[in-house]
C-alpha cells in the first residue's frame, strides 16, 4: 500500500534552538521557541503553538497567549525542568529524555509522548539527517536538518524539521524534545 499523506515541513527560520519560528510550508502548522520574558530569559525557553505563520521581519515581542511547553535549563547550561503547561506535568529533562543505554552516548535518548509510546531521537545516525526521530518499531516520526553551510538559500533558510503526518498531534513534544537535544549537542552534555 503506498503512503499518500504529506509530512508537515517546519522551516526554522533562524537555525537556532534558542529562538527560531517553526512554519509548515503548506501552511498547517506554525510553532515558536523563544525566550521567556526577562528575567528568567537567559535559561528559559517556551514553545508556542503560534497558530499563524511569521512575518518575514521576525518579531521578537512576547507571544500573546499562554506556552504549550515551559523549558528551563539550569546554571551554566545544565538539564533543568520541563512543563506542559496545558496538563500541569513537570519533571526533569535527565528524566523526560533519558539516554537509550547505560554506556551509551548522550545524543541518543527516548522520551514517552503524551499518547504513551516511547520515541527516539538520536544525532546523524541517519544520511543527510543530522537528527532522527523513530517510534519503538524503527519507524521514522521526525527528522530535522540544517541547510549545509555550502548550499544557496534563496527564499527560505533551508532549515527543516519534517514531522510525518501520522504524529502532528505530537508536533509539540517533538520540537521541545528537539530543542532538549539540540541543548545537550551544544553544551556537551
Amino acid at each position: 500500500m503506498i503512503n499518500k499523506t504529506l509530512p508537515f515541513f517546519l522551516e526554522d527560520r533562524t537555525g537556532l534552538f534558542t529562538g527560531s519560528d517553526f512554519d509548515d510550508v503548506y501552511d498547517r502548522l506554525f510553532l515558536r521557541v523563544a525566550p521567556a520574558p526577562a528575567p528568567a530569559a537567559d535559561s528559559t525557553l517556551m514553545i508556542y503553538n503560534a497558530g499563524r505563520r511569521s512575518s518575514s521581519q521576525r518579531d521578537y515581542r512576547p507571544a500573546r497567549r499562554d506556552p504549550s511547553v515551559v523549558l528551563e535549563f539550569g546554571p551554566h547550561g545544565a538539564l533543568g525542568k520541563i512543563s506542559f503547561v496545558g496538563s500541569s506535568i513537570a519533571l526533569p529533562m535527565a528524566q523526560y529524555l533519558r539516554k537509550t543505554s547505560l554506556f551509551g552516548g548522550s545524543l541518543s535518548r527516548k522520551f514517552r509522548a503524551s499518547d504513551g509510546e516511547e520515541y527516539r531521537w538520536t544525532y546523524k545516525s541517519v544520511d543527510e539527517q543530522e537528527w532522527s526521530c523513530v517510534d519503538a518499531r524503527e519507524y521514522p516520526v521526525a527528522h530535522y536538518n540544517l541547510k549545509p553551510s555550502h548550499k544557496p538559500a534563496y527564499s527560505t533558510s533551508g532549515n527543516i524539521l519534517t514531522i510525518y503526518e501520522a504524529y502532528a498531534s505530537l508536533s509539540v513534544e517533538i520540537l521541545a524534545s528537539l530543542t532538549i537535544m539540540r541543548h545537550i549537542a551544544a553544551h556537551n552534555l
